[in-house]
């Protein structure tokens, strides 16, 4: 009867022990996950800010490719007008007219290309944009227990 007593005894105090022990592992395990959601966090909105100012870049360039579009539409109005005969083309003879008129077309499909390439840039920002919204509700949904979900 002494040695089954003492056998409860010692596993009630191994439960009292393990308990504690069961409460910091728990304890630590959650502020491991506090703490990697906050890197987590803090690397989304590092990552945001980066998209943001790489947009920014992108709509500046945008704009200055407009400003150098519109004044090449405004040269190569008057050069047609010179090369047609409506304006005076001065000491401009009609090869080096026809060679500017070129230079321009070629400047401005440049410009073309570059533009298609700014817009595709906004546009896979965009996307990254909604992966990472994605990809947040995701982690939130998994984050959910296991019983409420």
């Amino acid at each position: 009867r002494k040695q089954a007593t003492e056998y409860s005894t010692s596993s009630s105090d191994e439960e009292f022990e393990s308990k504690p022990s069961l409460t910091h592992k728990a304890k630590t395990v959650l502020r491991k996950r506090r703490k990697l959601e906050k890197e987590t966090k803090q690397l989304i909105k590092q990552e945001e800010l980066k998209r943001l100012h790489k947009a920014q870049a992108v709509q500046r360039q945008l704009e200055e490719l407009e400003e150098r579009q519109r004044a090449l539409e405004i040269f190569g109005v008057e050069l047609e007008r010179e090369l047609r005969g409506e304006a005076d083309s001065g000491t401009k003879d009609e090869n080096q007219m026809l060679h500017e008129w070129f230079e321009l077309v070629m400047e401005k499909n440049k410009l073309m290309r570059y533009e298609s390439e700014l817009l595709i840039i906004a546009q896979e920002l965009e996307l990254e944009d909604h992966q990472s919204r994605l990809e947040q509700k995701l982690r939130e949904k998994m984050a959910i227990d296991g019983k409420s979900k």
